[in-house]
Formats: structure tokens, sequence, C-alpha cells
């Protein structure tokens, strides 16, 4: 486990505390059935916005707390454990592309208002049905910008959009040719198409590599949030079978059920390791950050995958319903695992960066 400071060790208590007693999964139901604009609760956005956690990333100097990637991880773990419809991840993940790339004039005309809570930034990338960065066809030219990107999280009510085009990561705000069509995917969350018809676009100023830089950033932030969700799981999985009598004996007395709780513990805790370790290692500037995160995203995606599954088999006929909570981890996790690259997709880029 990282060793944490005490700045941090408060943060992630609050987060705990809040998530539980502020936003539990009744919360997200309620968002789900009642489909809110931008798919989540703005009352509960502008409450972690108060408390600082929009500007978690972001600069002192731009209003915000530069706590860090682990910092955020943190946050986004205690939300994830009650599956919170919160745009949090995704506007942390464009605006790591404006502190990375942004000019100062940039930075300054959006950081300030993304920590305050008043902006919801997306970053909007893929054109397909998978994680594909080398793949862009949207183009920029004279400062317009023409594209269509899939599946964007918070494309629904985003004011912001970081957009990866062939040249560069570009800033469209507003809604200038900017067309939004809402995807519902089984996560009931915030996703949309959304189509760039020669929109005012704003080139950050960046390397070649930014766009690896920025997906990276988001891919470790995701796989705290799937630690989150994997370890609820588990705990609610492990709560049930020390409770529940079949056959006149506990659950948790059967050998072979053992067994399956001692997999899933011993993979929890790798994926904890791996997933702390990417966010360290972003926050420390190590050279090997795209490996360091592609070996937390495909452990996280194959872990919370087993995980969840478990949770719906063991729970056995109710976890199958809507009523319990089983599907709806189920449901978010595929989702995640799919973002941001599979557990595939990243186990070939780290050979690839590994020299195999």
């Amino acid at each position: 486990m990282a060793v944490l400071t005490e700045e941090q060790t408060m943060l992630r208590d609050m987060a705990r505390e809040w998530a539980d007693n502020e936003s539990p999964v009744t919360a997200f139901r309620k968002v789900r059935d009642g489909a809110p604009a931008g798919f989540y609760d703005a009352a509960a956005w502008q409450a972690q916005a108060e408390m600082g956690w929009a500007g978690i990333l972001i600069p002192e100097a731009q209003g915000g707390a530069g706590m860090g990637y682990l910092s955020l991880g943190l946050v986004l773990e205690q939300l994830g454990r009650n599956l919170a419809a919160t745009p949090l991840a995704g506007t942390a993940a464009a605006a790591s592309a404006l502190i990375l790339g942004g000019s100062e004039a940039q930075q300054a005309a959006w950081l300030p208002r993304i920590a305050a809570g008043e902006v919801v930034a997306a970053l909007a990338v893929d054109e397909g049905p998978r994680f594909a960065p080398d793949r862009i066809a949207t183009r920029a030219e004279g400062g317009r910008l023409s594209g269509t990107k899939e599946f964007v999280a918070e494309g629904d009510s985003a004011q912001l959009f970081v957009v990866a085009a062939a040249d560069g990561l570009y800033l469209v705000s507003g809604d200038e040719g900017v067309t939004r069509s809402p995807r519902k995917l089984t996560d009931s969350r915030s996703h949309a198409q959304v189509r760039f018809d020669s929109a005012p676009a704003d080139r950050l100023e960046s390397g070649d590599d930014l766009l690896t830089q920025v997906t990276d950033r988001a891919a470790a932030a995701l796989c705290a949030e799937m630690l989150g969700m994997a370890e609820s799981a588990f705990a609610q999985t492990n709560d049930y079978l020390k409770t529940r009598v079949q056959f006149g004996q506990v659950l948790a007395s059967f050998q072979a059920l053992q067994h399956r709780m001692a997999r899933m513990f011993t993979e929890l805790e790798l994926m904890r390791s791996v997933v702390e370790g990417a966010l360290e290692a972003v926050d420390s500037g190590r050279a090997n950050v795209s490996q360091e995160v592609s070996l937390a995203k495909a452990v996280a995606g194959e872990t919370l995958h087993l995980v969840s599954r478990e949770m719906v088999q063991l729970f056995g006929g109710i976890g199958m319903t809507d009523e319990h909570d089983a599907g709806l981890y189920l449901k978010r996790a595929r989702v995640l695992e799919a973002m941001w690259g599979n557990a595939a997709w990243h186990r070939e880029r780290f050979a690839r960066l590994n020299g195999y």
C-alpha cells in the first residue's frame, strides 16, 4: 500500500464518510431512474467542488490544491465504492491536458473555473467502438475543428472539450459547431457521440506525446475508481456468505466458496499495489509511467471483471435482479474495463514498451 501523508489520510477519510452518508448506491439509483441533465446530481457535484475535489490536480496558483494523482485516486476510490455518478474523473482527465499542455492564457481561462466546479470538462479521443489513439481522423484547419467522437464520458453536459485531432489536442468550448447525441450504455452514466462541425478550436501548446500523457493519466484515475468498486463488491459478497444459511450451514463454511473468496482477496491486493504504483509514478514523473499505467489497467480490468462476476454468482438468484446492487457493479465494470483501453490492449502495449 502507498504511504499516505496526514493530509492524504484526512482526504481519504473525508471522501469515504461523504460517499457513505451523502452518496450511497441508492443515490445512484435515483440518478439512473430520474435521468437528470448530465446524468449526475448537480447538487452533489457542487458539494464535491466545495470540498476541493474538483481542484485536486489544479495548481494552487489557479485556485486548486495541487495535490496530485494519488490524492485524486483516493477520492475516486471512495466514490467508486458506492457507484457515485460524478463528472470528477472525466473533468480531471480534461484538466490534466490543460495542466500539461496549456498556455498561461488557456490555463488562466479554464483551470480556476474547473477547480470551482463551474465547468464540467470532457476528454474526447475515441472515434470508434474501441480505444485507438493512433487512429484519429479529426482535423483542424484555420482555428476550426471537424470530426466525430464516440462514447465521450460527460459528453452530454460538458462546457469544455479537450479533443484529439490528427495534429494534437484542441480546446473546444460552447455549442457552436458542436452536436451531442446521447449514447445509453449499460452503466446508465453520461456517454455521448459528439460531432464537431467547423467548431472554433484553440490548440494546446504540446509535444508529440501529449495525447499519450493525458490518456495515461485518465486511465490511472479510472483504475482508482475500479479499485473502489472491486473492494466494495468483494466486501458485500464476503458479508453475505458469512450470514446466508443454506443446507443448514453458513455459506462461508463451504471450502469451495472459501477458495473463490481467497482468490479474489489476493487479486485485490495485487490490484491495489499496481493501481497505487501507477498513480505514484505519475506524481513522481517517472520515465516508465506508460508501463505502470498499462500494468495497472490490465490488472484492474481483469480483477474487477472477476469480482463483479463472482458477486452476481455468489449472491445467487437475488444477484440477478435489479433490486439488488450486484448487477449495477457488473454493468459499470464492463464499461470501465473498455474505457481508455481494455486489458488486452494494455497487455500488448506493456509488452511492446518492454521490448517484446
